[in-house]
């Protein structure tokens, strides 16, 4: 039974005056929210270090809060582990989806905690039928016994709630769910959202997407540098208003100003990367592009289309089956990641802590690597691009340069895809090619790398754009390739389409 304070129950959930320290950084100074009941969408929103990540910690046991005090139905608490936390009803489902690809649906909602035991052993029946009733709860239609390696995305990330509802979650943390979902996904995670709303469940949403916390928030809670400025019902807030408050102050005027396409590349500017029949077996089949020097290309497709898989292959870091490749007129066999930066190619890949950065590097250290990666290993320092380059990238995306000495893995994942990002900044490559390159980042972050990958196709590099998100496709490219089933099917000028023609062609109807 909660407590009842003035006559009425106790917030299911309160955080007052909570503050956590690391070292000489504040991460959190006087961070503030509340939830009063359950079955409401509570939305989290601040720029890439405000303390989002740090708040979340505390909330699901795996951070200490310093001061500070965190309430359940009137009652303090303090998580020494996530264990502890689930105990309280409190679940996390983080960004980068943890799950066990070789074990089967069933296998991974009951991990750690749900097994059905009986005298002999784990009762394998009873158990499928326990993980079988929470997939119904959530309405997910998927056999328990498939492995979670044939899911798609979005498929792995409703395992991971399912097994948060084995433990009775009545708070339910979704960490930025939709950030490497398609826009069908999204759709469906919202359903499963709204449908856990009515059965009871208090969920914190934390998203950058704008359009999406207005479509599924109640209430929004804003962090700034550590402390909550803003809070209140989502109807009370505009899209203008929250970025005000993250930055507090007006956003800064020329930010998103519009399509790359009205720069303009012309048909007789010369090719810098040029794609002809290429090949990935289950994956892609017979892709062709001409990306000519200052153009900025997007593709668009459903999850499995083989966007990631042609980025993947051009750098060399998949294999193909067939294709020919030239990188400025002279030929170029994709023979990994080494040989393709050497002739001058970049890659911006969309798991940047496996594959992006080396978070046991400082920032520093991951923002030159690529800039270095050739000199002698006992070159002296003076080798790269020079400190004065990296301190423009680092201020051209709003990176504190107080960050440099800092190791990578501290970062909230928005500032480690901006140093994902920077590191090839700094090299300025030919062609670049870059997979979900604002995943996780916050609306202004966003602008910013926006704003420094059209300055470096001004300069003359041309980008080959993989992103979910249409939006960010129809702002930042010249021309758009939508690919269905491994397929091209249509080379769209951003002038000349939309949102909706793109969504069809990437379902496969005609338009």
């Amino acid at each position: 039974m909660s407590v009842v304070v003035d006559g009425h129950p106790a917030p299911l959930l309160r955080l007052e005056g909570v503050q956590k320290t690391f070292g000489p950084t504040r991460a959190l100074k006087d961070a503030n929210l509340t939830i009063p009941t359950g079955g409401v969408v509570h939305v989290l929103i601040g720029e890439n270090g405000s303390g989002k990540s740090t708040l979340l910690g505390v909330l699901s046991g795996q951070i200490r809060h310093d001061a500070g005090t965190v309430s359940l139905e009137g009652r303090p608490v303090r998580f020494g582990s996530p264990v502890a936390a689930l105990r309280h009803g409190v679940a996390m489902v983080s960004q980068e989806i943890a799950v066990a690809p070789d074990l089967s649906v069933a296998e991974n909602v009951l991990l750690g905690r749900g097994q059905v035991r009986r005298w002999a052993g784990i009762s394998r029946s009873a158990s499928r039928s326990k993980a079988q009733g929470v997939l119904e709860r959530l309405d997910f239609d998927v056999d328990p016994d498939c492995p979670v390696r044939r899911l798609r995305p979005d498929q792995r990330q409703m395992v991971e709630i399912a097994r948060a509802l084995t433990a009775e979650a009545r708070i339910l943390i979704l960490d930025e769910p939709t950030s490497s979902l398609t826009d069908d996904e999204v759709g469906s995670l919202f359903a499963t959202v709204r449908r856990l709303k009515a059965q009871g469940v208090a969920i914190i949403f934390v998203s950058h997407r704008m359009q999406e916390l207005f479509e599924i928030a109640d209430d929004i809670t804003v962090l700034r540098d550590g402390v909550t400025v803003a809070e209140g019902s989502a109807a009370s807030f505009t899209p203008e208003s929250l970025v005000s408050a993250m930055l507090g102050e007006d956003p800064p005027a020329g930010r998103e100003g519009g399509s790359a396409a009205s720069a303009g590349v012309g048909s007789d500017d010369p090719v810098a990367l040029r794609v002809s029949g290429l090949v990935v077996p289950g994956s892609v089949e017979d892709f062709r592009l001409d990306l000519r020097r200052g153009e900025i290309v997007g593709l668009a497709g459903l999850v499995g289309a083989g966007r990631s898989e042609v980025l993947e292959s051009i750098f060399g870091a998949r294999g193909h089956a067939a294709g020919t490749f030239e990188i400025h007129g002279k030929p170029y066999v994709p023979h990994g990641p080494r040989r393709a930066i050497a002739h001058g190619i970049g890659f911006v890949p969309a798991d940047r802590k496996a594959d992006g950065l080396v978070l046991g590097m400082s920032v520093g250290a991951n923002m030159t690597m690529v800039d270095t990666h050739d000199a002698p290993r006992l070159a002296p320092p003076a080798r790269g691009r020079g400190a004065a380059t990296v301190a423009r990238v680092a201020a051209s995306l709003r990176l504190n340069p107080q960050l440099a000495e800092t190791g990578t893995a501290r970062l909230s994942g928005g500032n480690q895809q901006k140093v994902a990002v920077a590191k090839w900044l700094v090299r300025r490559p030919g062609v670049l090619l870059l997979d979900e390159p604002t995943r996780g980042v916050d609306v202004m972050a966003k602008a910013d790398i926006h704003q420094e990958l059209r300055a470096i196709a001004a300069a003359g590099s041309a980008l080959l754009v993989n992103s979910s998100e249409i939006d960010e496709l129809l702002t930042l490219c010249h021309r758009v390739l939508v690919m269905f089933r491994g397929r091209v099917v249509a080379d769209l000028a951003v002038p000349d389409t939309d949102d909706s023609e793109i969504l069809k062609l990437a379902g496969g109807q005609p338009c």
